[in-house]
């Protein structure tokens, strides 16, 4: 076996993952979690771990979208979204009605998981896809061959209105519960003003059942000794339709825009909404998926909580292609139909940190007839 795969199974067979490490007390990070140098932070000073920058991702107030009509803020909020879907494929998101009460809880219960002692939560450590609750480091550690900084309790939800609560950690069980309950009210907003921002009717995205709460990962990112040299996740684009993402007040979110990496600062009591591949592949790219990243910190741990919006059931093998609504003559389409299931299943094969899956395998190389 080569040494390099022989060191990730050591480390992964351990079950103690990056915290683990931290708690042993190391100087220096393994090998295995040193990033290739095309990864590296770049540009971005290790200490402070941010660039510098003016640009700053648009912050969108939900209060009053249900204000139809003159004097209405709804038209207004509509069009914000429909700016920084098309400009950004980002927003972070204010009086969204998930109370902040609830948004401490989890981060709460998240960091309470994972800093009990180790045996209460190996049980949960795995790699086996079928389990519906499971803690990992690193969700593709055999693929792309590099450990990344972080830990992650994963859950997959089949009916979020009939949560089977008993299957979560009792630690964070209530938490996790409470939370994604609460987001249901949420995604069923976006649903409709997204809708409305591809100038569609408010029931459209409703209609292809293609937002359903589906997974949720809660991250722990512990303090890196070496925090330039590895990365807390490697940059990516969501392969879903749409990401709902909590994160605690420690920095290290950055999108990818105008060709420089820019720092998402983390903003009290706001949720960051970004469009997946999906959904740029059914919008035929006006609205867009947008790689991200985290990087590694000296300071910590971060928490964050990712939760995943797509189909359900049969849908998720049905075709999806771009909006007949959306494209035409001057604007034929530009991704092929592909399923749910078919597009994850290919970009699982890549890995993070690969080219972006929609445009490496699903875009049409003739854009003037769609074949």
């Amino acid at each position: 076996m080569d040494q390099h795969i022989q060191d990730l199974k050591e480390f992964d067979d351990q079950k103690t993952g990056v915290k683990g490490l931290v708690d042993s007390g190391i100087a220096k990070i393994p090998k295995i979690f040193i990033c290739p140098p095309k990864n590296h932070h770049q540009t971005i000073n290790p200490i402070d771990g941010m660039i510098k920058s003016p640009l700053k991702l648009p912050i969108i107030n939900l209060d009053g979208f249900d204000q139809k009509g003159d004097g209405g803020r709804r038209a207004e909020i509509v069009d914000e979204i429909r700016r920084a879907m098309e400009t950004w494929g980002f927003f972070q998101l204010v009086n969204h009605g998930v109370p902040a009460a609830v948004l401490a809880d989890l981060l709460r219960s998240t960091k309470e998981f994972q800093e009990q002692p180790q045996e209460e939560k190996m049980e949960y450590y795995s790699r086996d896809h079928t389990r519906k609750v499971k803690y990992y480091s690193t969700g593709d550690l055999y693929l792309t061959k590099t450990a990344q900084w972080k830990d992650t309790l994963s859950f997959d939800f089949e009916d979020t209105t009939k949560m089977e609560l008993e299957s979560l950690p009792q630690i964070c069980r209530e938490e996790i519960g409470v939370y994604i309950n609460s987001l249901n009210d949420l995604k069923n907003v976006l649903s409709e003003l997204i809708s409305e921002a591809l100038g569609l009717g408010s029931d459209h995205l409703e209609s292809l059942e293609c937002l359903k709460i589906r997974r949720l990962l809660c991250h722990y990112y512990p303090p890196c000794p070496e925090p330039d040299l590895t990365m807390g996740i490697l940059k990516h684009s969501d392969p879903y339709f749409l990401t709902i993402l909590l994160q605690d007040h420690i920095p290290g979110f950055q999108v990818f825009h105008d060709n420089q990496w820019l720092d998402v600062p983390p903003l009290e009591g706001s949720l960051l909404i970004n469009g997946g591949d999906m959904l740029q592949l059914i919008t035929n790219g006006k609205f867009k998926s947008v790689e991200h990243r985290v990087i590694a910190g000296r300071v910590g741990p971060r928490i964050s909580a990712a939760c995943f919006l797509y189909p359900n059931g049969k849908n998720q093998i049905k075709p999806y292609g771009p909006l007949k609504e959306l494209v035409s003559a001057d604007n034929p389409p530009k991704y092929r139909e592909t399923s749910f299931s078919e597009y994850v299943q290919y970009y699982a094969s890549r890995g993070l940190g690969a080219a972006k899956a929609l445009d490496h395998h699903f875009q049409f190389t003739n854009k003037t007839n769609g074949k």
